[in-house]
């Protein structure tokens, strides 16, 4: 073992390197997102079609959450990452057939009855909408086209839990692409309207499943139609699923609390909806590169660790985690807050997309940002908790921040217009990281806090004085050069402040940490 004080370890490293393939992929699958909301956000503004987009995609990815990727990576990854750790490849490949064909016949059922359901969904979801007719029977007929992209985008999940507890990576982590592909050209070809959009999210879920069944069969998958509901591995799926879908479920409660409070055009004004989902793709980017790849990669060593007797381990990794995401998340945060205007006026400016649209959806952005690395934070925590197969513990709290979050929005919309629905989101995102760090401190008997706090300080100050150049640099020159500068910036920062995250990044990427 190497004794170098910024070695990560064996396991961190391995962490590392997982997340670095998540992460490149990710970045691959945001740009092409970002092209994806140019296009759709200069073709349609922040208005009608924008608006029916936002609230018909938003219902099928509830269902996605519930069933499908959120479920999977709480409850399926830990359970077969532990079956593919002590028991043999038959055990692990029959509880794989049983799940999926449990998924199969839920999702399936999930798909019909929204179809079905669509005009009351949409009724329910966007109340604003019903003053707006046109609006109201656009988003019901998308809503119904794309919803069984519920039942691929499912499978999909399925597909990327099952390679992940098999530690690969790759494959899963570039399949988001293909959605944002399909969207982009089937948007473009078929112009405003739905037709595109509807077209292209369909024929998305189909590639993101097709693209992960060779790499599946090659693994060793031979799908057989088993239905065993008393496997003990589906039994402790099934327990550990259940708290977290209602987990999910309150996250997707939040979001639609804000499509209801957004979509009241007389308090916060027209195009709420689109502003709130344009200026939150942008506080997406880093938390999907960065945060989301992180605790992708790192729950299935979670899970392993989390079987140790002193679980030392998995304190050492945990502390990692949360510092990695502070010294990526917080320069992330000061930059979207200095430069909120010029960013979404550069990135989705032009076409129906006007001044009003981009002010207003810059005034989210900056107010998004204050909670943004609480977000990735939180995540983090949260895949301990899962590692820990306690599900429960994130649950309660999401419902604490769910009720917080109506409470804030009510009072902060009047004032603040739509940023107030965003600020209502940062402060819930900050109280619910606050609860988990020190409910999982507790319950692990620390995991070197000590050392966060004072690395969040170093940080946040190098942070700082980077936003404060690249706001100076903005008005002097332009985005680019502010953007160009703050980088470098953040670096000489780091090292004046003795930001030790940064040093043990380059000594990983260097060589010279474990092997």
């Amino acid at each position: 073992m190497s004794t170098s004080k910024y070695s990560l370890g064996r396991h961190n490293q391995a962490v590392a390197r997982s997340a670095t393939v998540i992460s490149l992929a990710t970045l691959a699958s945001r740009i092409l997102g970002f092209i994806r909301d140019i296009v759709i956000a200069r073709l349609f503004g922040v208005y009608l079609y924008a608006q029916a987009f936002v609230i018909a995609f938003r219902i099928p990815n509830l269902f996605r959450d519930f069933v499908g990727e959120g479920a999977a990576n709480a409850a399926i990854v830990p359970v077969l990452s532990e079956y593919n750790a002590k028991r043999s490849k038959e055990e692990f490949w029959e509880l794989a057939n049983i799940l999926l064909n449990l998924l199969l016949v839920i999702l399936s059922v999930i798909t019909i009855l929204g179809i079905i359901f669509s005009p009351l969904i949409v009724r329910l979801i966007a109340p604003g909408f019903i003053a707006f007719p046109e609006k109201l029977e656009a988003t019901i007929r998308l809503n119904r086209i794309i919803f069984p992209y519920i039942l691929l985008i499912g499978l999909a999940a399925y597909a990327t839990a099952v390679l992940n507890s098999l530690k690969n990576f790759t494959v899963s982590a570039l399949a988001p692409c293909l959605l944002n592909i399909s969207i982009i050209i089937c948007a473009l070809l078929f112009g405003e309207g739905i037709q595109g959009l509807a077209s292209g999210i369909l024929l998305g879920g189909l590639l993101q499943l097709a693209v992960q069944v060779p790499v599946l069969y090659k693994k060793g998958f031979n799908p057989k139609l088993i239905f065993n509901f008393n496997h003990p591995g589906l039994v402790q799926v099934k327990r550990l699923m259940l708290p977290r879908i209602a987990s999910s479920s309150i996250y997707q409660l939040n979001n639609f609390v804000d499509s209801i409070f957004g979509s009241l055009v007389a308090i916060v004004g027209d195009g709420g909806v689109a502003v709130l989902y344009f200026s939150y793709r942008l506080i997406q980017f880093p938390i999907g590169i960065f945060s989301n790849a992180l605790s992708q990669a790192i729950l299935p060593t979670f899970s392993t660790q989390a079987l140790e007797d002193d679980r030392e381990d998995l304190k050492t990794t945990l502390s990692w985690g949360i510092r990695a995401v502070f010294f990526v998340m917080l320069p992330a945060s000061a930059i979207f807050m200095v430069l909120s205007y010029p960013l979404v006026s550069t990135l989705f400016g032009g076409g129906k997309f006007d001044f009003n649209s981009s002010f207003l959806t810059s005034n989210a952005l900056f107010f998004y940002s204050i909670g943004l690395c609480a977000y990735g934070g939180t995540k983090i925590l949260q895949s301990c908790f899962f590692a820990l197969k306690d599900t429960l513990t994130p649950t309660k709290i999401a419902f604490l921040a769910l009720l917080m979050n109506i409470v804030l929005n009510a009072i902060l919309m009047f004032p603040l217009k739509i940023g107030g629905l965003a600020l209502a989101t940062s402060i819930s995102g900050i109280v619910t990281f606050l609860l988990l760090f020190f409910i999982l401190k507790k319950r692990l008997g620390g995991f070197g806090e000590r050392r966060i706090l004072p690395s969040f300080l170093r940080i946040l100050l190098a942070s700082c004085c980077m936003a404060a150049l690249c706001f100076l640099v903005n008005r002097a020159l332009n985005l680019g050069w502010a953007l160009f500068c703050g980088a470098l910036s953040y670096i000489m920062f780091c090292f004046l402040f003795g930001v030790t995250e940064l040093r043990e990044l380059i000594h990983w990427l260097t060589f010279k940490s474990l092997r």
